[in-house]
Formats: structure tokens, sequence, C-alpha cells
């Protein structure tokens, strides 16, 4: 058997091992999914049924009823929505800001400033919940909207000063500068040069900042009692007799409710998530 010969079968060896691997991760990751939503439509009473059916014979949306009807799923949809709506505008403003002022101006103090904030990325919540929870009573923020949205801002700010910051490194400084040269203010410069060109990554960080707020527990657990949101909502459900007390088909309901908008960004804008998270790559 020639070279050439031997470099064919390699090659198609390579490409039966790497789709072989590719379905398989696939698997690993969609059938939780699959089986999340199945066990949603299924009926309580067929849910551990011996042997399984991967498909209901009776589906029913009696589950997303129940949660309607029950246990205010529309409001809870709402506070999500109010809550993660006015993180991400305040947020983002803030944001491109701090990002702009870190990229632009250098000085010890400047530099002291960002490696702090992102210092606050490798502190656990926990750490920080219990004088949190104190503060946060003492000022009359908790159980509040503005309590919860001031969280919820200060959990994005340092991921998404981090990438604002190096994708602004980016845009030539040159560009600034000849539109300074021109008699174009500061404010000129920055909303009609810097901004338009930040639009890629600022839509980028939007998007992981909504995961990222959606999939928020410990948050509105802690530091919120009536306040309910859709991530906590599933530990929030009422226990049955049967089943160890656990509604299944209800924690399954909950859970696609809150799979489902991830899942559809994520399929929508993968391009822009990837390309703006490569352009705002982290750098030295």
């Amino acid at each position: 058997m020639n070279d050439s010969k031997k470099y064919k079968i390699y090659r198609g060896l390579a490409a039966v091992g790497r789709w072989v691997l590719f379905a398989f991760v696939a698997f690993l990751i969609l059938f939780p999914v699959y089986w999340i939503f199945i066990s949603s439509i299924t009926p309580p009473g067929e849910l551990f049924k011996m042997p399984i059916d991967y498909l209901p014979d009776y589906p029913t949306l009696d589950s997303y009823k129940f949660l309607v009807e029950n246990v205010g799923l529309v409001s809870k949809i709402g506070n999500t929505v109010l809550i993660i709506g006015v993180t991400l505008l305040i947020g983002t403003v803030i944001c491109v800001m701090a990002a702009y002022a870190f990229s632009r101006f250098h000085s010890k103090a400047i530099n002291l400033m960002f490696g702090f904030i992102l210092a606050t990325m490798l502190i656990p919540e926990v750490v920080t919940a219990r004088p949190l929870y104190e503060f946060m009573q003492k000022v009359g923020l908790y159980d509040t909207y503005p309590g919860l949205i001031i969280l919820y801002i200060s959990a994005v700010i340092p991921f998404t000063v981090l990438i604002l910051r190096n994708f602004v490194g980016e845009i030539p400084i040159s560009l600034e500068e000849a539109a300074a040269i021109d008699g174009a203010t500061f404010s000129q410069r920055l909303f009609r040069i810097v901004l338009p060109l930040m639009k890629s990554a600022i839509a980028t960080v939007c998007i992981i900042n909504f995961i990222t707020c959606l999939n928020n527990f410990f948050t509105p657990l802690y530091y919120s009692n009536g306040i309910q949101v859709l991530s906590v909502s599933i530990v929030q459900l009422p226990l049955r007799d049967n089943m160890y007390g656990v509604p299944w088909d209800l924690v399954s309901a909950m859970g696609w409710i809150i799979l489902l908008p991830i899942i559809l960004f994520v399929a929508i804008f993968e391009k822009q998530i990837m390309d703006g998270i490569m352009a705002g790559g982290v750098k030295a």
C-alpha cells in the first residue's frame, strides 16, 4: 500500500472519528434538554413507569396551565423581564463609559482600579453574602426592585468592562485624533465614531449578560423574599405526596420555560456572540 492510499485512509478515519465525537457530545448536551421538555408534557403518573417512554402516549400541557394559574408564572416572568431589562440598560451605559476610560486613559490609579474590578470576578458570592445582606437591610434595599437591580448590575460589570475595554483598544485612536483636528468635540467623537464601531461588542455583551442574569439563582434567592423571578421559582413549587414529594412535571415545565429563551438567544445570535468575544478577547 502506497503512502497516498494510507493518507486517504487516515483522513477518512479522522473524519469519521470527528463526526462520532461530535454526535456523542451533541447527545450529551441535547438529550437532557429533550428529556426536560418530554417530562414537562408527560402526565405525572407516567413519569416513572417502566419501560421508559421517550415519547408520552398522552402528552398534556397541564403542567404549564398549573404554573400559570397557581404559581403566578406571569408575574414571575414580568419581574424577570423588568429586572433584567433595567440591568442591561443601566449596566451597559456604565460599562461602555468605564471601558472607554480604562482603554484611553492610563495612570497607576486607573490601572489599579481596573485590576480591582477584575479581581471581584474571583470572589465567590457566598463570601460577601452575609455582610451584603445586612447592609441591604440597613439601607432599605432588601427585597426591593432597586436593590436587586443594583446587585445584578454589579454582577455583570467586571466581565462587560473587560470585553468592551479590549474592544475599544482595537479601535485606532488615530480616528479620534483626525476627528479632533477637524473640530469634533469629545462627545461627537464618542457618539459618532467610537460607539458605532462598538455596536457588535455591545450587542454581544448584552446577549451574554441577558443569559447570565436569567440564570442568576443566588442573588434573587438570598436578597429577596417577596419579589420572585424565574430562576428561583423552580425551588418554590408546591410539593406533592407522591414521587417523594417532588413535582417533577412542574419542575421540568419551569426548567423548560427558563431554558427556552436561552436556547433561542444562543441559536439566533451564536455568530454575534463568538465574533464579539473574539474581537474583545483577553489581551496582555
